[in-house]
């Protein structure tokens, strides 16, 4: 599972900057990579990044314990 949950994370991150330069600069990442932001490819990584955001926000008691982590500071 801690794969999962590193992957995951990957995702989220880059869903994070994608949307940090779309902030910024008005540039889509994905779409520029995956061939317009209707292409294959980015509609397969924007779900990607949709479903792992979910992923972690269902499961982040699992996956503070998996990581040892009490979510106090």
């Amino acid at each position: 599972m801690k794969f999962l949950d590193i992957i995951t994370a990957v995702l989220i991150v880059v869903g994070g900057l994608n949307w940090g330069l779309w902030g910024a600069f008005q540039f889509d990442l994905v779409a520029a990579i995956g061939g317009g932001n209707t292409g294959m490819l980015a509609r397969v990584v924007y779900c990607l990044v949709g479903l792992a955001a979910v992923y972690q926000a269902l499961s982040i008691k699992g996956i503070q314990s998996r990581w040892n982590c009490t979510g106090t500071t």
